[in-house]
């Protein structure tokens, strides 16, 4: 099965999980996080399929993050609060997003690349 990317052309570190996508001979099909953002149900299977704590989705160093103060907002935000929040713009998602349906990455290390990933598709 192929694996979705979702990510950012200027960003670093989608950039190094693309190409160790590439290396790794691993077919993808990438998906502007802007002009492509998955849609609020679909952030929500993503999250599920990750294992992460909802909140380990929000690119926390990103402009609009600090924009709009999210810092303290969700801290006591409800899940569903973040869900919608997160839906608004694809710049609040930590990036890349990689998934193939059943199992997703959020951000890039080579590790967990390597240990989810790296076996043959």
């Amino acid at each position: 099965m192929a694996l979705t990317i979702y990510s950012y052309p200027t960003c670093g570190t989608c950039r190094k999980a693309k190409k160790w996508l590439e290396d790794h001979q691993k077919d993808f099909q990438e998906l502007h996080i802007v002009e492509n953002p998955p849609s609020r149900d679909e952030i929500e299977a993503l999250y599920r399929s990750s294992g992460l704590e909802l909140k380990k989705m929000f690119n926390t160093s990103g402009k609009k993050y600090r924009e709009l103060g999210l810092k303290d907002k969700i801290r006591d935000a409800s899940e569903d609060e973040l869900l919608d929040i997160l839906s608004t713009d694809g710049m609040l998602m930590k990036r890349p997003i990689v998934t193939d349906g059943n199992k997703t990455t959020v951000g890039f290390k080579d590790s967990e690349f390597e240990q989810v990933w790296g076996s043959p598709q």
